[in-house]
C-alpha cells in the first residue's frame, strides 16, 4: 500500500465487514513526540483471544473464500519499518480497536495520502454507518 490512506480504507472496510454502525478513525500528529498515531475503532463483533492472536499473521484470514488476510499485517509491517508498531485490542461482541504509530520524520514511514478522500468515500458507499474521523495536532 502506497499511503496511510489505503490502510485506512482496508481495516475501516474490515470493520464494515464486522457489522459495525460506529466507527471512529483518529490521526494524532504529534510533533513533540515526532509520532504520527492512526487509530480506527469499531462496535462491530470483535475477535475471540484466538483470532485476536492470529490477526497480524499475513498467511490467516477469518473471511470466507480468502487464503490470506493482509490488511493488518500490512499495516503492521509499515508502522515497524517507520520505527512504530501496531497494537490490537478486541472482544467478541465488543468491537475492534487498532492503534498504528510512526515516527514522523522517519525516511520510510509512508505519506498520509488522500484521507479525506478516503473517508468521504467511505462515508458515501456505506450510508447506514457512522463513521467519525478526527485529525489532532499537537
Amino acid at each position: 500500500m502506497q499511503d496511510l490512506s489505503l490502510h485506512i480504507l482496508d481495516i475501516v472496510e474490515n470493520s464494515f465487514n464486522a457489522g459495525s454502525s460506529k466507527i471512529d478513525v483518529r490521526i494524532i500528529e504529534d510533533r513533540p513526540e515526532n509520532l504520527l498515531t492512526l487509530e480506527i475503532s469499531d462496535d462491530g463483533a470483535g475477535m475471540d483471544e484466538p483470532t485476536l492472536e492470529r490477526a497480524l499473521d499475513p498467511f490467516y484470514t477469518s473471511k470466507q473464500g480468502k487464503r490470506v488476510g493482509l490488511g493488518l499485517s500490512l499495516l503492521a509491517q509499515a508502522a515497524r519499518e517507520a520505527g512504530g508498531r501496531i497494537v490490537l485490542e478486541s472482544r467478541p461482541g465488543g468491537g475492534t480497536s487498532v492503534a498504528a504509530t510512526f515516527e514522523i520524520d522517519h525516511p520510510d514511514r509512508k505519506p498520509i495520502g488522500d484521507v479525506e478522500g478516503t473517508i468521504r468515500m467511505l462515508q458515501i458507499t456505506h450510508p447506514e454507518t457512522t463513521l467519525r474521523f478526527e485529525y489532532i495536532k499537537r
